[in-house]
């Protein structure tokens, strides 16, 4: 019966990509970006920021709303979740089902874009948010350039089109990549050999192998993996090393700061900064 639903549902999302009347009108929120006070701490601060699915403590994940909030903080990469639906275009979003941020259901790859581009992905964050959009890939490069750097983290993807929209907004110093799997790592790699990657790495032997196996540009691992040991060898091989931080409190973060990490990704940007204040005697 299971298996029968799902014949059916693939059926109908099928049917609804089939040409119609629909003219898709661009969506790029129109925000007046406030930079906060506080941002000015991060300017000389040698760690780079990169903010998880952008301010989604502040506004809800993975929308221009999410990143508009981080900028204003001051951060250097909004990081986003890249799945291309069933027509072809490219969404941020994390999950491969919809309906956990959005009012809609169903797997992302199949559900065609005039489908997406309907949906409310604000309201289950909170009223002031209703009618948010799932961002797709294109606007949001666009409106992004210039007030942050992108860190894409690529689950299902034409990673032709992924690369020709970050070569055609002339971002290719301004982004990093992450991808689910070992193939499509491989096939972006040889699409875009120019293009920094990110690779999980955990020790110094891990870390040799993925510059040897994927010429990572980046590596992530645990602020507490980060020994002098591994700093060194990233050093000797051009390697930048980025602390994810798991548990975001305000111990974990200042760890990070006294830390030899190059990068920080994290989810409470303002409380990164309260830290960081503190930490300067201001």
């Amino acid at each position: 019966m299971r298996s029968f639903k799902y014949s059916l549902f693939l059926l109908l999302a099928c049917l609804a990509c089939s040409p119609s009347e629909v003219v898709y009108e661009e969506y790029i929120p129109d925000y007046s970006l406030q930079e906060k006070a506080v941002a000015s701490l991060l300017k000389k601060h040698p760690i780079e920021i990169v903010v998880h699915r952008g301010a989604n403590h502040l506004a809800p994940e993975n929308t221009f709303a999410a990143a508009a909030k981080a900028i204003e903080l001051g951060v250097d990469y909004v990081e986003i979740d890249v799945h291309r639906s069933l027509d072809g275009v490219h969404y941020i979003m994390h999950d491969l089902g919809l309906g956990r941020t959005t009012d809609g259901w169903g797997p992302i790859r199949l559900r065609t874009s005039e489908y997406i581009d309907k949906l409310d992905a604000g309201s289950w964050f909170g009223e002031a948010y209703a009618g948010e959009k799932v961002p797709r890939l294109e606007e949001y490069l666009r409106w992004i350039k210039g007030k942050a750097k992108a860190y894409l983290d690529v689950k299902t993807a034409d990673l032709e089109e992924v690369v020709r929209l970050v070569r055609k907004y002339n971002m290719e110093d301004e982004t990093f990549f992450w991808f689910w799997s070992d193939s499509m790592l491989e096939e972006f790699s040889v699409l875009a050999p120019e293009l920094r990657v990110k690779i999980n790495a955990h020790s110094v032997e891990e870390v040799m192998e993925a510059k040897e196996k994927y010429d990572a540009d980046i590596i992530e691992c645990n602020v507490q993996e980060i020994t002098p040991e591994m700093v060194q060898l990233c050093d000797s091989l051009g390697i930048q090393i980025m602390a994810y931080a798991s548990s975001n409190t305000a111990e974990e973060f200042k760890t990070v700061i006294k830390s030899e990490a190059d990068l920080v990704n994290l989810d409470k940007p303002g409380l990164y900064l309260e830290v960081l204040q503190a930490m300067q005697g201001l």
